[in-house]
């Protein structure tokens, strides 16, 4: 009898990207894959509801633990995730990166510990450490992109034909020059300030390298996204790289966990699921704005106060991820409490204090699939004047771009028939028979055809090859 294979899952630690790939280690476990996810203390308590669902649904999947080494970087013990560096002082995040570096020894501690060597391991592309480890042992490995394939392949593009080194070496504002991307399947006009990859910033001039060859180096790299709206972005990057991109998304459509054991993969007591579910349920089908910046990015207090303001005069119901306020920016808060927003607005809008999803890019959501607006935002809160204080957008400008989002005319029917007709299409990509579905089993049987480590190369069937 066959021996069950064993996928380990190593997701970067922040919540964009542990949750799709929890829900990756949930859908290998669906074909018959036995998975382990392998994250820190906190992120395992965090994402456990989630994994014990699957469990209980039969699924051979689990959590398995290892140390963080933050305290020995200077990073205060139990701070384990990217989204908690708003609640300290100074700039904690190089701090963070050592530490998350140093993961690859309690990994590879863990690995030798095992029974037998894990089939194949899937990072995250923001977990090169993990390549030496793999190489070592001689386990598998296969990279996870979380960013859409549009936003990828621009990059690369960018990276291939010189732009950013070129935009470097330019005087004054050369970050915030629009440019052409070259060899791009769509026109896209973009800047280096908006479009960069996660460690393209200066001081992680070694991690980017490390990555890029991590990527070079690995068996294969899927990607959470579906041919249907990304399938040339897909191709494209699987050429530069010179192998088959497997497209495997979007993960959240084809995860089976329930709301409760969803939500809990925020942080504690940030959503009553069933309450948010119960209000929206009496509400009229696309009439309710939802508004989330991600978990990372923080906005400053007087551009969260224009945003409520915008979003009050809209006269739009709303759900709200206002992460802000359960931050340590007291300014967001006594504004919240002192002004009595929240009973101004609570017949039509509910504030999620705390964490909730962001999807993509503006320009992929406006410009190629066209079911968004463009809000007003040009550049990231760092390229912007002293005595701007944080502030791109009024609140004027909010409720402009939300009465254009949510507008019942012929040009927002377009765009609600547009994202009704793309959410149809994400389901049956990961169903069985669809796009998505058909590359993650791929993934996951390849495995046991390839053996153990091999040299990824194209293939017609799309599968892995020694």
């Amino acid at each position: 009898m066959a021996e069950e294979l064993h996928f380990l899952v190593v997701p970067l630690i922040a919540q964009g990207h542990i949750i799709p790939m929890v829900e990756v280690a949930c859908l290998l476990a669906s074909r018959g894959v036995r998975a382990t996810v392998v994250t820190t203390p906190v992120n395992a308590a965090r994402n456990g509801a989630a994994v014990e669902a699957a469990r209980r649904d039969g699924l051979a999947v689990d959590l398995a633990e290892v140390a963080f080494p933050g305290p020995e970087f200077g990073v205060p013990e139990g701070l384990e995730n990217m989204d908690q560096l708003a609640d300290v002082d100074g700039d904690m995040y190089p701090s963070l990166q050592r530490a998350i570096w140093a993961m690859a020894a309690p990994l590879e501690r863990l690995v030798r510990a095992l029974p037998r060597r894990p089939d194949c391991l899937v990072a995250d592309y923001c977990n090169p450490w993990t390549a030496p480890v793999c190489d070592r042992l001689g386990i598998a490995r296969v990279v996870m992109h979380c960013p859409s394939a549009y936003f990828l392949l621009a990059t690369h593009n960018l990276s291939k034909h010189g732009v950013y080194g070129r935009l470097a070496l330019a005087a004054g504002d050369g970050e915030l020059e629009p440019f052409e991307v070259p060899d791009f399947p769509v026109r896209a006009v973009v800047d280096m300030a908006t479009f960069r990859r996660f460690f393209q910033w200066p001081g992680l001039e070694k991690e980017e390298r490390d990555a890029v060859e991590a990527e070079r180096t690995a068996d294969g790299f899927v990607i959470n996204t579906f041919r249907d709206i990304e399938g040339a972005f897909v191709d494209g990057y699987a050429a530069a790289l010179g192998w088959r991109a497997w497209a495997i998304g979007p993960t959240c459509a084809a995860a089976g966990t329930d709301a409760d054991a969803r939500a809990s993969r925020r942080n504690r007591a940030d959503v009553d699921a069933g309450r948010i579910l119960s209000w929206l349920d009496v509400r009229p089908p696309a009439s309710v704005l939802y508004i989330s910046f991600g978990s990372i990015s923080h906005l400053a207090a007087k551009q969260v106060i224009e945003l409520a303001r915008g979003i009050e005069a809209s006269g739009r119901p709303f759900v709200w991820a206002i992460k802000e306020a359960k931050a340590a920016d007291a300014a967001v808060r006594e504004w919240l409490d002192g002004e009595g927003y929240e009973e101004r607005v609570k017949d039509r809008g509910v504030l999620v204090r705390g964490w909730a999803p962001q999807f993509s890019s503006e320009r992929l959501l406006v410009d190629v699939l066209g079911v968004g607006v463009r809000s007003g935002v040009t550049a990231p809160p760092m390229y912007l004047p002293a005595e701007a204080e944080g502030v791109q957008v009024t609140g004027a400008g909010v409720e402009k771009a939300v009465a254009e989002l949510m507008d019942g005319g012929a040009d927002g029917a377009a765009r609600r028939a547009r994202a009704r007709e793309l959410a149809a299409t994400a389901r049956a990509a990961v169903e069985e028979g669809g796009s998505s579905h058909a590359d993650l089993t791929e993934v996951a049987r390849s495995r046991g055809r390839s053996g153990r480590r091999g040299r990824p190369g194209p293939s017609t069937e799309g599968g892995f090859w020694a």
